[in-house]
């Protein structure tokens, strides 16, 4: 029998291409023929920033091929939200047709087995593939589990009438602080303002909100859903969604697994479509343990220029030295510039760069803090390295991660609301010596060993991982 063959589709950003990645690894080790889907946009961004080859890093072996596709959109002119929202919305009117050209061309090819499963992340249109070929479609939502039930909860609260809102002053006069209690699984107060950020729109056809929507409720008819998470981490939330799925499988830390696993002795690939900043770990070697604060918004969060300063006000004026991301494209509409005298002031404890390789800079020694947009495999690594967060979430589920990470687990702080020089100042202090933050690090500590216990030979991840394999084998040989 030919080996089983699973084509891996995730949304086109590096939030869900890493994860996806991890796990296409993991199944290749484990005698799947993987067909890995990019965008030809994103493929040359790799290639561009470094990425040793068109196998992004992979040995040269034919059970493992990249393919690209097009996403709809000109190759210039990518740059802020707006970008975001003309991809989501060019992947819902015509990532289909090319699929499903992909999968013609799949089955013309000598030596490629035929499809046995379709795994997509974000891309609800692989599912349809899936169903048109007749195979298992797998769902991956790279967010955390209780992220994914807060976004199917979108449906639900439009029916109750929560969202869209009513006007623009529900978005300050304390409306988003009415608490959800009714969700299946989720921790207590949690509030409206923690679920997903596109319920706050007052367009009753919001295409950010419809979007998300309609790629979670896409897992109703998935064959099997897979999560980043670990089952020691969102117990509640998981035994609730296994209420609703029939197969649920916790993964999770997708890297650290990759790293454990005895199939796969290879270290965690990363894959960065910016070309990365290497000489801030030589800077980071010359720091005293835990005294750095690492500043990184990600690739999707946008501030005005109000916020930026605010921000470099208040890492200046906390005392600490900072290691600071800062994206040429990280304020809208203009160019990210700090202000001279926060230059000056911070020359030779404040090192700034455009990209930097993540993992690396969180397991340094040197790194005590990390100020983030709370995505979620920013906070996986975090947790993985053992350090504490200061969340201002922006986008997506980071809400909820968020809401999470400073109640539930006791990893984290938030910047409420507009960012304030007076609050980014008090919170980095906070949490880089004070009492608050030592006990955030031993919290993140404790997260870190039983993710550690999880990704081990017999632990939770481990043991889901061996179960999904066979379960999908077993579905394409009955």
């Amino acid at each position: 029998m030919a080996n089983p063959h699973a084509v891996m589709v995730p949304c086109p950003t590096p939030g869900h291409i890493n994860p996806m990645l991890h796990l296409a690894k993991l199944l290749h080790s484990r005698g799947f023929h993987i067909t890995f889907v990019v965008t030809q946009y994103n493929h040359q961004c790799l290639l561009s920033s470094g990425a040793p080859d068109p196998l992004l890093g992979f040995p040269r072996v034919d059970s493992f091929r990249v393919e690209t596709i097009p996403d709809g959109l000109p190759m210039s002119g990518r740059k802020g939200m707006q970008y975001i929202a003309d991809l989501e919305a060019s992947l819902r009117s015509e990532s289909i047709f090319h699929l499903r050209e992909l999968m013609a061309r799949l089955g013309r090819s000598p030596g490629v087995p035929a499809v046995t499963c379709v795994v997509g992340a974000l891309m609800s249109a692989a599912l349809q593939v899936a169903d048109e070929l007749g195979v298992p479609k797998v769902l991956f939502w790279t967010t955390s589990a209780c992220g994914f039930m807060g976004t199917l909860q979108c449906e639900e609260l439009i029916r109750r009438g929560y969202v869209p809102l009513k006007d623009e002053s529900c978005l300050t006069n304390g409306y988003l602080e009415t608490e959800l209690d009714w969700i299946p699984g989720m921790i207590r107060g949690i509030r409206l303002r923690d679920i997903t950020r596109f319920i706050r729109t007052t367009d009753p056809e919001d295409p950010m909100l419809e979007f998300e929507r309609k790629e979670a409720e896409a897992g109703h008819g998935a064959w099997g859903v897979v999560l980043n998470t670990f089952e020691e981490l969102e117990a509640d939330v998981l035994a609730a969604l296994r209420r609703i799925f029939p197969r649920v499988y916790t993964l999770g830390p997708l890297s650290l697994l990759m790293n454990r696993s005895a199939h796969s002795p290879s270290r965690s690939i990363r894959l960065s479509l910016w070309k990365e900043d290497t000489e801030c770990l030589a800077w980071l070697d010359g720091r005293e343990t835990s005294s750095v604060l690492y500043v990184n918004f990600g690739s999707i969060t946008v501030l005005t220029s109000q916020q930026l300063v605010e921000f470099a006000l208040g890492l200046a004026n906390s005392g600490h030295p900072f290691l600071w991301v800062i994206r040429p494209d990280l304020v809208a509409g203009e160019s990210a510039t700090l202000p001279e005298s926060v230059l000056e002031e911070t020359a030779g404890r404040g090192f700034l760069t455009s990209w930097c390789p993540q993992e690396e800079v969180l397991a340094h020694p040197s790194v005590g803090g990390f100020l983030t947009h709370g995505g979620w495999n920013s906070m996986l690594e975090s947790i993985l390295n053992g350090v504490p967060m200061l969340c201002w979430p922006f986008f997506a589920e980071q809400p909820t991660n968020c809401r999470y990470a400073c109640k539930e687990w006791g990893v984290a702080m938030e910047i409420e609301g507009d960012v304030q020089r007076g609050q980014v100042e008090g919170l980095v202090r906070e949490m880089m010596g004070g009492p608050k933050g030592n006990e955030m690090r031993r919290n993140t500590i404790k997260w870190k060993e039983r993710a550690e216990e999880a990704a081990k030979c017999n632990g939770s991840s481990h043991r889901n991982m061996e179960r999904f394999v066979l379960d999908l084998v077993g579905e394409a040989s009955s």
